[in-house]
């Protein structure tokens, strides 16, 4: 079986089903119907397209009813039908292309490691030298100085797509986030240390995740559910690299150790969080008042998909991957920006930095206490003061 999996006519199979994915991937991202009502921005603490065209146009101030506004996204008849046919197998195509990417990747690198030779891998293999401390130490410099230089590479691509994207020039990054995936993708023919191969597999959520972003178009009553929508299908690959790295459920943050003193955290520090960042790019609101019910949904959907989704991406899989790897501080650092860059959309350079210093600020409570229940929630309430209560609390003070 492992012969099967390692044959050159295998493997050749299995990187073409990969360029495949991701082409079926990028049709959604760059279509006509989801570039015209796709929003790129990561929003909150990184979740995507927080707000419809009627809360951007409440925060400009150039909508008087706001319920006129909201009667209009009720309105299934003003959506052609023949349109939500055509974004709903756009979208169906670009999520199982996500996950199909992921799967057929994890399934190349599931082979018999003793059949890869090459630099990298003997690296790994320290028993087979037969040397003396000094000489040793050498060989460990060169592993970290490579392995630094692999890790940089997917890390400078994903900031030039960001980049782009903070410029306006979407396109161009779509490309960019697809040529990344691919590149990742296929990295094991060339690369055979398994170390890299986890690493990569963590890089490979964040161009997936901007890709599905692009390729949701809004069709739903209120964008609140769009959420669902985006970070459901997330929640596969998520789950397929968590099991295939085979971390210790404790190492990922998954316990519930402290987690009664931390929900009462959570609270205080999302509040402060959530009005810095309130403060950088005065959003508009997600729920139409604070009834019971709707900050119950928006509490549910911010906890449970975004935060959950995003934190085991940015903190338990891609954080602890490259702590073991690199050091605490690099890991921490590279996760705070590429946080931070994930809300390029926004075009503003304060909201970069803020999410950026956000990250930090998350990703060292993460390490602290190595509790995702923590890092979720604390990142959910962030987001319910941010979309909830604060738009309409502080839309009635002077000054804001």
């Amino acid at each position: 079986m492992q012969k099967l999996i390692n044959s050159p006519k295998r493997q050749k199979e299995l990187n073409f089903l990969i360029i495949v994915s991701v082409l079926i991937l990028t049709l959604p991202a760059i279509s006509p119907e989801a570039a015209s009502s796709s929003n790129p921005e990561l929003s909150g603490s990184a979740e995507m397209r927080p707000t419809s065209e009627q809360v951007h146009a409440e925060a400009l101030g150039e909508v008087e009813n706001s319920e006129d506004v909201l009667t209009s996204y009720e309105k299934p008849e003003s959506i052609p039908k023949i349109r939500q046919y055509i974004n709903v197998i756009y979208t169906a195509g670009g999520v199982g292309a996500a996950a199909l990417i992921l799967l057929t990747y994890l399934h190349m690198t599931s082979g018999d490691p003793g059949l890869a030779k090459n630099l990298f891998r003997d690296l790994n293999s320290f028993k087979v030298w037969k040397t003396d401390g000094s000489e040793k130490t050498d060989q460990e410099k060169i592993k970290s100085r490579k392995l630094r230089f692999l890790t940089a590479a997917p890390v400078l691509s994903i900031t030039l797509a960001e980049l782009l994207i903070f410029l306006g020039q979407m396109g161009a990054a779509v490309w960019i986030h697809i040529f990344t995936l691919i590149t990742l993708s296929l990295s094991n023919i060339v690369l055979k240390d398994p170390e890299i191969h986890k690493i990569y597999q963590a890089f490979m959520l964040l161009p997936v995740l901007r890709l599905i972003n692009l390729s949701m178009p809004i069709f739903f009553d209120t964008t609140l559910y769009t959420f669902v929508f985006i970070y459901g299908p997330l929640a596969i690959p998520v789950a397929v690299i968590v099991l295939h790295q085979r971390d210790s459920l404790e190492k990922i943050g998954i316990t519930l150790k402290h987690i009664v003193p931390y929900m009462f955290l959570s609270v205080p520090l999302g509040f402060l969080l959530g009005f810095g960042e309130y403060l950088t790019i005065r959003t508009g609101y997600l729920i139409p008042d604070l009834t019971f019910t709707n900050l119950l949904e928006l509490t549910i959907i911010m906890v449970f998909f975004v935060g959950l989704i995003e934190e085991l991406i940015f903190r338990s899989i891609l954080q602890t991957r490259l702590e073991n790897s690199l050091s605490m501080w690099e890991a921490l650092l590279i996760t705070s920006i590429l946080f931070g860059l994930m809300h390029s959309g926004y075009g503003t350079i304060q909201e970069i930095l803020y999410t950026g210093f956000v990250g930090f600020i998350m990703g060292l409570a993460f390490y602290k206490t190595k509790s995702l229940p923590f890092i979720a929630v604390l990142h959910g309430f962030v987001n319910v003061f941010l979309f909830g209560i604060l738009p309409h609390q502080l839309s009635l003070w002077p000054g804001f």
